[in-house]
């Protein structure tokens, strides 16, 4: 479990949710994928992002104890 806290993971969690966030709007726009589909990017992008933040909190809250 104390690798999920590490900064290089959390780092690389809100990178790659960044990166599909950007590419299922740049997909869409290109009519690559159905709004559907970019919908479920963005789902997962967000939810990628949002576990980022959960981590970077769990982190900061277990350091300072």
């Amino acid at each position: 479990m104390d690798g999920l806290h590490a900064r290089p993971v959390v780092i690389a969690l809100a990178v790659f949710g960044a990166v599909l966030a950007s590419a299922a709007s740049f997909l869409q726009t290109r009519g690559r994928v159905s709004a559907r589909t970019a919908r479920a990017l963005n789902f997962a992008a967000y939810a990628l992002m949002g576990a980022s933040m959960l981590l970077f909190t769990f982190a900061g809250l277990r350091g300072s104890q």
